[in-house]
């Protein structure tokens, strides 16, 4: 591992102004993700900025009736809150199927946000990896490519977001609370990741030094009904061949009144599937609806030769979820 220098930040504004004189430091919170890489030797830092001790660690409600989140609540105790359980129960399955307990315990929000992807080619600094040292290939595209993307992927990079909790974050419309320089400014998590085009390294719209404070979530919508839905290759301790976290609300003649979808698994990013939530909405709930609404998402999809599969893997799980949480609201 390469040698690093360590500050302790006294507060947000000072992680910010310490990191952003830096540019080859970073933030460390839990450390479940960063310090793997370190000693993988795919992230050099030469100064950790320590923030896991800032005051960030609160699940408080807002004033619009929705929650905002520290950026070190810890994901088991984020899955575990009462308030989330009740109101955000998509996001509580979500915590509760990613990692594993032990590291839940150590893992934070922001951190889960800003995991990055274990596309295997990434993490073996032997290989060539557009994301980990741009200009050299995609090592996945001649192939392993069974976790790889079907959305959203360019001739640059083919990997995946791993976080599950991210994927429900996405379908709750949550927003980013960031620290800068000059200030806070808030971000919506559907536009916080990048997808790859020609600069796969760059996973979000952060600037070097800006500091994740707090997701903030909106109200859920009267009556709504929500979970997350993962399939992967063994029953823990496993990513996300295809999740969906799906919302839906029902008016009074049931027919479907608002939907919120986005998938896991397939892309460099939670993929909010905006088209499929415009054939619900409105709609009657059915097969033939929820077979309209995956087609139209999926439509756009480019399976690579190895995980064709999960073209279809993706439109029965979206399927199969719909149709529980209208099972769970028929009248």
């Amino acid at each position: 591992m390469k040698p690093f220098d360590y500050h302790r930040a006294a507060s947000p504004a000072d992680a910010v102004a310490v990191l952003a004189d830096h540019p080859h430091g970073a933030f460390l919170a839990g450390g479940t993700n960063l310090v793997d890489h370190m000693k993988l030797g795919v992230a050099q830092p030469d100064l950790l900025v320590d923030v896991s001790r800032l005051d960030l660690t609160e699940t408080v409600h807002t004033a619009d009736g929705g929650v905002r989140i520290g950026a070190n609540v810890r994901n088991s105790d984020l899955a575990a809150d009462p308030v989330i359980r009740a109101r955000y129960p998509m996001l509580a399955r979500a915590l509760l199927s990613g990692a594993s307990g032990q590291l839940r315990n150590v893992a934070t929000t922001a951190g889960n946000l800003l995991q990055r992807t274990r596309c295997v080619y990434f993490q073996d600094v032997t290989t060539p990896c557009n994301k980990r040292s741009p200009g050299t290939g995609c090592s996945a595209l001649d192939g392993y490519v069974r976790y790889h993307a079907i959305l959203g992927a360019s001739p640059h990079c083919v990997a995946v977001h791993p976080s599950d909790m991210a994927v429900a974050m996405c379908a709750l419309d949550a927003q980013v609370v960031v620290q800068t320089r000059d200030g806070e400014r808030r971000i919506p998590l559907d536009e916080f990741y990048r997808l790859p085009g020609d600069e796969p390294d760059r996973d979000t719209v952060l600037r070097h030094g800006e500091l994740i404070t707090a997701v903030e979530l909106p109200a859920p919508p009267s009556g709504a009904v929500s979970d997350y839905r993962k399939v992967r290759d063994r029953a823990s301790y496993a990513f996300a061949l295809v999740s969906v976290a799906a919302e839906l609300t029902f008016t009074s003649t049931f027919q479907i009144g608002s939907a919120r979808v986005a998938l896991g698994g397939v892309a460099h990013k939670p993929w909010r599937a905006r088209r499929a939530e415009q054939v619900l909405t409105g709609d009657q709930p059915s097969a033939e609806t929820f077979a309209a609404a995956a087609d139209a998402e999926l439509k756009q999809a480019v399976p690579l030769p190895g995980n064709e599969f999960k073209v279809d893997l993706a439109r029965r799980t979206m399927m199969a979820q719909l149709r529980m949480l209208t099972e769970r609201r028929r009248p």
